[in-house]
């Protein structure tokens, strides 16, 4: 890559506007699920009909789902060392458990959503069912963004795309 190509992506700063990008993006995710997170603490004991949390929520599942989802955080780091190493296998074993662990959170969320309507809860059952299906969902919806973004990755490696000059894009 020459040095006037890589000079073109950053800013006065030194930090690669992509990189920086991501990290803007990243602040103001914590700052939309900081509010979503709060708004359900403070609504989720009021609830006029339907069920109540401890009625409904399966700490172990919950658990599990979790868990396999953090470990989605270092599978991607795993990925990002293959790429950034010019190990194109490793970034494409790594990133592909990485989406792995993704659906599967999915279908963990999907689960508990039908067992929570199930148990008479939906978005307008109540305010603590309005916050929290809109805590979830959002954070769903996230995980499934990722995904996708994950596979893009993926099938970038496999046109030859994706090198490592490249990975700032994992």
């Amino acid at each position: 890559m020459s040095d006037a190509h890589a000079e073109h992506h950053y800013t006065s700063l030194g930090v690669d506007n992509r990189k920086l990008g991501m990290w803007l993006l990243i602040a103001s995710e914590c700052l939309l699920f900081g509010s979503l997170i709060a708004t359900y603490m403070i609504l989720r004991n009021k609830y006029v009909t339907g069920p109540s949390p401890q009625e409904i929520l399966d700490i172990p599942v919950t658990t599990v789902s979790t868990f396999v989802l953090l470990m989605s955080s270092f599978s991607i780091v795993l990925a990002l060392h293959g790429i950034q190493h010019n190990n194109v296998a490793q970034f494409r074993r790594w990133i592909l458990i990485t989406a792995l662990g993704g659906l599967t959170f999915l279908g963990f969320q999907t689960f508990e959503f039908t067992q929570f309507v199930h148990h008479g809860l939906g978005l307008t059952t109540s305010v603590f069912g309005t916050s929290f299906f809109m805590l979830t969902g959002t954070h769903g919806t996230h995980v499934a963004v990722g995904v996708i973004w994950l596979l893009s990755l993926y099938f970038s490696s496999l046109k030859g795309k994706l090198t490592e000059d490249a990975a700032i894009k994992v």
